[in-house]
């Protein structure tokens, strides 16, 4: 397995992250704090960072302002929202879920859900992607 890392940008001039390898280590106390240092963080009602990326998964750590939103939307894969800090409310069709620190749901992919901070909150996005599988060609067994 080749080691990927993303590269530098404005909002992350520090230099490469690792993204994908046999092992990689997380520290989400100090990605909270990173998040919470950044001006995305003050001049939007959100931010995130990726933690981990490969073909079949990413982990993703975001942060809401108390009442920002992520609107109604599906996601191509099964999905796991861990809270990590705050309170946060997961909806899907007229069911809302209350989740706290150390509260996690799943759902499956394709279902429309939404997401609403009701403090600061952070939380871990685990998506566990659909792999397209290639089809076979005619004459090939």
């Amino acid at each position: 397995m080749e080691n990927k890392s993303n590269q530098a940008t404005p909002q992350r001039p520090d230099g490469e992250r690792l993204l994908n390898a046999p092992l990689v280590e997380m520290n989400l106390e100090e990605v909270i704090k990173q998040i919470k240092s950044e001006p995305t963080w003050a001049d939007s009602d959100r931010n995130s960072v990726t933690l981990f990326k490969s073909e079949t998964m990413r982990i993703v750590l975001i942060g809401l302002h108390e009442n920002a939103e992520l609107k109604p939307h599906k996601a191509n894969g099964v999905i796991n929202v861990q809270v990590l800090q705050g309170k946060i409310e997961f909806t899907v069709g007229q069911q809302n879920t209350h989740l706290e620190r150390g509260q996690m749901v799943a759902l499956q992919d394709n279902i429309t859900h939404s997401v609403r901070a009701l403090t600061e909150s952070f939380f871990l996005l685990t998506l566990a992607m659909n792999k397209i599988q290639p089809t076979n060609k005619k004459g090939s067994s």
